[in-house]
Parts: C-alpha cells; structure tokens; sequence
C-alpha cells in the first residue's frame, strides 16, 4: 500500500521517515566529529561540503514529507495510549517537524552567510539568496547547534517510546512505521 491507512502507515511513508531519520542521526553524528576538526585539518572542508549536501536532501525530503502528510493523512495514535502518552506523541512529532525544516534553515543561512553558494555534491552549486549581517550569523549558528543537539534527546525519546510500545507494551507500534 502507498498511501497511509486508518491504522498503519504507506510505502511512501514509511520511506521518507527512513530517508529523513537515517540522514539527520548520520548529520548529527558528521557535525559532531566536524567539530572536533581543524579548519586546517583536509577532512574538515570534505565533511563540511557533505553536512551542507545532505543537509539540503533533509530539507527537500521534509518538504515532500509534509506535502505527502497533507495528501496522504498519518493514522491516528492507537486507542490504547493513555492520555499523557497521546500528548507527548504530539508534542515530540511537533519538534521533530519543526527541526527538520529550522535545523537545514540555519545550516543554509550559516552557509551563505558571506553571500556565496557552496556545491551540492560537487554537481551544482546551491546559491545564496542574500547576505545577512553577522547578528542574524550568529543566531543561526546558535539555533542551529542547539536544536540539533536537543533534536538528539528527542529522537532517542520518540525512537525509545516506539520501542517501548512495541516490546514492553506490546501495542505492534513498530509494525505501523515498518
């Protein structure tokens, strides 16, 4: 099935959650070895050059994900939560939407800051829209690295409460998304 039914979610679904998780946990951990680099150091500039490309691939996959939300609905939270665990599954899925477009946003910003482009892959170059003043840099660079490293205690806590769900609760929750 393609589309997302009442109770379980569609092919296409089930590939952008993929897509997007696998992609954010492999940029979270490739910014966090980039830190730990030289500006000197070779790797940083190749490591830098592949944050920036995936990072456009979250954003134009999180821009098909919530267009195929609107298309294709996700089933509702199962019945047998209880009350506190439906609010959280919401809240969590709120930030977790919202910092798949703030977090490459902020990337993006930091990026063209200076007002040049950088190159997706080496195929093409991704430009920038306009300068911004060293202020706004500085806020995206802080909002960029704080939701990202917060994004880490959520994705743990959605991917934690799924397994939880699905092993101690025995609610099939995994069943639904794989």
């Amino acid at each position: 099935m393609i589309r997302n039914s009442t109770n379980s979610y569609g092919l296409v679904s089930k590939l952008l959650h993929s897509l997007i998780a696998f992609s954010i946990i492999g940029l979270i951990g490739l910014g966090w070895w980039m830190v730990g680099l030289s500006y000197y150091d070779a790797w940083y500039h190749t490591g830098l050059e592949l944050h920036r490309a995936i990072g456009v691939c979250v954003l134009l996959l999180s821009s098909v994900f919530a267009i195929w939300k609107v298309i294709s609905p996700s089933p509702g939270l199962q019945e047998s939560l209880k009350p506190m665990e439906k609010v959280g599954a919401k809240v969590v899925h709120v930030i977790l939407l919202l910092s798949m477009f703030v977090v490459p946003l902020t990337g993006y910003a930091i990026s063209t800051s200076s007002g040049s482009g950088f190159t997706f892959f080496g195929l093409f170059d991704i430009p920038s829209i306009m300068v911004i003043t060293d202020t706004t840099r500085d806020l995206a660079i802080n909002l960029h690295y704080y939701i990202a490293y917060g994004l880490i205690a959520v994705v743990l806590l959605h991917a934690g409460a799924a397994i939880k769900h699905q092993l101690i609760d025995k609610k099939g929750t995994l069943k639904r998304m794989f």
